[in-house]
């Protein structure tokens, strides 16, 4: 446990540099065992902010080592009590929200206002709700036999390895910690190479509770790094959130172990408005649905919206207006709306798409809101929002995941023909219906194929509602409670004869 008492420091760039180029094992910040760094940069200044550790297999050791020496302490103290200490680290991280809130924007481009400062309050919220349900990691009483005394009881897995992605890393990283946690586990996350500076201070924050190795963070490269986390012989599950290339790679590793997985992928989310829907309501909805302040950087986001044709033409009028009316500008700055994309190489790619759609037959390309005139931005990764009309659902815009501010309209006349379209696609994750009949919404919320759906609203996932995929948008649910008894126990079967 780390005894120094870590006071909020509200200096982002300070921060930043403070937490170059650590790891956090067993309690302490400590370097790559190759000395090895890589650069972290601003993506609205394209100027570096500081370094991360490029750890590897040696690092990942020494990792997964403190955590199988801190994990039969751990697991031998009351669930309760392991809950409780979970509590307390939550209200430790409430006093540091503006200072997460401000490096996360920092190095990821995410606006402050909008969405950095709301996701530090996330992660919080987070280890409040998991700590709170330490009680309920209880067995069942079995009538198996008038002779026989069966119950089951719940026990954890061992270590658990986090990977996490860089479009909302602390508040991902918490709802796989804190249950992982809870349930008795230890645990070694791998940051994002993108941003691997908010989560670390996060892990620094709750070590100052945490019993030493109870929780440690690295920073690398996939190959280097991620790869040797997955196939150490002492990680006993694998959570991971990322693209679905790199969750298959994952799978067939954890298969080769036959250790168990989590996988969050990708997305392809679609929202259907009908046309006795509020379009005021579901304009707003289909705004916040795409994720724009986060320029489209969500697993969520709504990409593909199938509009009713007797509303179409108002609609998407009423949506660019909204957009157009969002200021893209400094991330760090309380009037900026919209930041950056992450990396040069997404927004080379968010702009491969946005080309394609571009000379695409009977496409039209709407462009909205303004890039930043600050000449200290003129580096930065920012992208307009661009809305489509005219392509089909069997577009590559409609079919693959962006992860940038680009969303398809796509029109429609018959209800069955939009929930078929919606329906139509390799990804799951999530869906959204705009209407005020009762029968429709029932009827959508049963036959939409996604494991979150909603019916005229669209907010991102909080903790106590079960989320997760179908298809290739994943395995296993996370953010409740279901969350932490399948995925961070093995259930036990005790038989005990009576005769």
């Amino acid at each position: 446990m780390d005894t120094e008492t870590l006071h909020p420091d509200t200096d982002p760039k300070q921060l930043a540099h403070a937490l170059s180029g650590f790891n956090l094992i067993d309690g302490k910040l400590v370097r790559a065992c190759s000395g090895r760094t890589f650069p972290v940069v601003n993506p609205a200044t394209g100027l570096q902010i500081g370094t991360a550790a490029s750890s590897d297999a040696k690092d990942i050791a020494l990792a997964v080592e403190a955590a199988q020496r801190a994990q039969p302490a751990w697991a031998a103290i009351a669930a309760r009590k392991r809950g409780m200490l979970v509590a307390e680290c939550a209200r430790l991280l409430n006093a540091h929200v503006e200072e997460l809130g401000r490096l996360v924007a920092l190095e990821t481009g995410k606006a402050l206002r909008t969405e950095s400062r709301v996701e530090a309050s996330v992660v919080a919220d987070a280890l409040q709700f998991y700590g709170g349900l330490g009680s309920e990691l209880k067995g069942e009483s079995v009538p198996f036999s008038p002779e026989m005394l069966t119950v089951t009881t719940r026990e954890a897995i061992g270590v658990v390895g986090v990977i996490i992605p860089w479009n909302a890393p602390m508040m991902l990283m918490a709802l796989k910690i804190a249950p992982a946690i809870v349930a008795g586990n230890c645990v070694v996350v791998k940051s994002a190479e993108e941003a691997p500076l908010a989560v670390l201070r996060v892990c620094q924050i709750l070590n100052q509770l945490l019993p030493q190795g109870v929780l440690n963070i690295v920073s690398g490269f996939g190959p280097e790094c991620g790869a040797p986390l997955v196939s150490h012989p002492g990680v006993g599950k694998i959570t991971f959130t990322g693209s679905v290339e790199t969750g298959r790679l994952i799978a067939k590793a954890a298969g080769d172990k036959l250790i168990p997985v989590t996988l969050e992928l990708g997305g392809k989310s679609p929202m259907i408005v009908m046309d006795d829907a509020d379009l005021d309501r579901a304009v707003a909805g289909a705004v916040a649905g795409m994720r724009f302040t986060r320029q489209g950087q969500s697993c969520t986001a709504a990409s593909r919206i199938f509009v009713h044709e007797r509303v179409h033409d108002e609609f998407v009028a009423k949506v660019r207006a909204k957009v157009d009316a969002m200021k893209m500008g400094d991330p760090l700055d309380e009037a900026t709306d919209i930041g950056t994309l992450i990396s040069r190489e997404q927004r080379d790619k968010v702009l491969g798409y946005v080309e394609a759609g571009r000379v695409s037959a009977g496409a039209s390309a709407i462009e909205c809101s303004a890039l930043p005139a600050d000449d200290a931005l003129r580096d930065g990764l920012f992208v307009r929002p661009v809305l489509f009309t005219g392509l089909g659902n069997d577009s590559r815009l409609a079919r693959e995941e962006i992860f940038g501010p680009v969303t398809c309209f796509i029109k429609f006349s018959h209800y069955e023909e939009a929930l078929a379209q919606a329906n139509d696609s390799d990804f799951g994750l999530a869906a959204t219906i705009w209407t005020r009949d009762l029968k429709t919404a029932l009827d959508a919320s049963r036959r939409l194929q996604a494991g979150f759906v909603q019916i005229n609203q669209n907010i991102v996932v909080q903790p106590g509602l079960s989320y997760g995929g179908v298809k290739q948008s994943g395995l296993g649910r996370e953010a409740s409670l279901e969350a932490m008894l399948d995925h961070f126990t093995h259930k036990k079967t005790v038989i005990f004869n009576m005769q």
